[in-house]
């Protein structure tokens, strides 16, 4: 694992810039997660605290979306063109779900759903598209501080269970070995993995001026499971079943209300994403691509009354696919994949 990449377990593990629920997904993207809206973020006109301080509502409901084309190709590090690349169109949405019990407690839940479609070169070759419910997660959420405090800042930690409603061996039509066949769609097409998880995560927040604040979200996916069994038509030796993958997202930087604007807030920071090649916990077998992308991510929110609006953009700027486990026991690193350039992410969340 490179540096950068022990770096980002590293902060997430450690809860440096840890945040809240996420829908997981391996994929030609390195993870595939929805960040919620953070209404401390955005600091009213006449207070400059946040807007949600004063605002305690015992449901919430976001509704996600991220879309991204996977169509450059990498080695390690290195873009390669290629005349003819593999087209990987992802939609993700999630629906995610608090139900608040104090000022600190709140019991959290994620619904994710997947469309995607993948134009397939190498054998099994054809085009598929899969669309599904994905795995759910449930669990809750504390923060550590009674809000609203005195600092202007504070933080959440969450721990939720993955279980295994998505799924994991959805198939298409393609040509394989000279023959029209059922074949196991990539991985980053599948809505779930068939195994039980759990993850963890923390979101913080601190103000730093009168309209400003410093923000960290994130989350670690524990995946104990080695493979799921499904088969994935990979004659690499040590690949022909699907990996269960630990992933992992983080999210660094600081946001600031427009004057004037009550509710408007804009954001500038860095995310990192990533499947690591070798899980924190249990064997790692299987067909996974590892992979790490670090983006800046640029973002806007705006609160209206009991509603919150965000948009983000992040823009790759470094990618990488390093060798996974069989590649490294079987001498046979050739570790590709293909990595977006840039993803849009939207968020709407009611507090009810």
């Amino acid at each position: 694992m490179k540096n950068a990449q022990k770096l980002s377990v590293l902060l997430v593990v450690a809860g440096v810039a840890l945040g809240g629920s996420a829908a997981f997904a391996q994929g030609c993207v390195a993870a595939h997660s929805n960040q919620r809206a953070f209404d401390e973020l955005i600091h009213s006109g006449d207070t400059g605290g946040p807007v949600s301080s004063s605002k305690i509502h015992n449901l919430t409901v976001d509704i996600g979306y991220r879309v991204f084309n996977s169509n450059k190709y990498f080695v390690g590090t290195q873009e390669i063109p290629r005349p003819t690349a593999v087209e990987n169109h992802q939609n993700i949405f999630d629906i995610g779900v608090e139900y608040r019990l104090s000022p600190r407690w709140s019991l959290i839940a994620d619904v994710p759903v997947y469309n995607g479609t993948r134009n397939q070169i190498y054998p099994p070759s054809g085009i598929f598209q899969v669309s599904g419910l994905g795995d759910i997660t449930v669990g809750a959420q504390a923060w550590i501080f009674r809000p609203p405090t005195e600092n202007g800042g504070n933080i959440a930690v969450s721990s939720q269970l993955k279980i295994p409603t998505g799924i994991d061996n959805a198939t298409g039509s393609a040509l394989y070995k000279g023959q029209i066949v059922k074949a196991t769609a990539d991985p980053s097409l599948q809505p779930g993995d068939g195994t039980w998880a759990f993850n963890v995560g923390s979101q913080a927040y601190k103000s730093l001026w009168r309209h400003a604040s410093a923000y960290g979200q994130g989350t670690y996916l524990f995946s104990p499971a080695d493979t799921n069994g499904v088969p994935s038509f990979r004659s690499q030796p040590g690949q022909g079943v699907i990996s269960a993958t630990d992933q992992y997202l983080y999210r660094l930087g600081v946001s600031q209300s427009v004057p004037k604007v009550k509710g408007l807030a804009l954001s500038i920071g860095v995310r990192g994403e990533g499947v690591p090649a070798h899980d924190l916990i249990g064997a790692s077998d299987g067909f996974r691509r590892p992979g790490f992308i670090l983006s800046v991510d640029p973002g806007v929110m705006f609160n209206y009354k009991r509603d919150t609006f965000s948009v983000n953009g992040p823009w790759a700027i470094h990618r990488d696919r390093p060798p996974s486990v069989p590649e490294l026991e079987n001498n046979t690193y050739n570790g590709d994949a293909f990595f977006a350039d840039y993803t849009v992410i939207a968020n709407i969340s009611h507090h009810f």
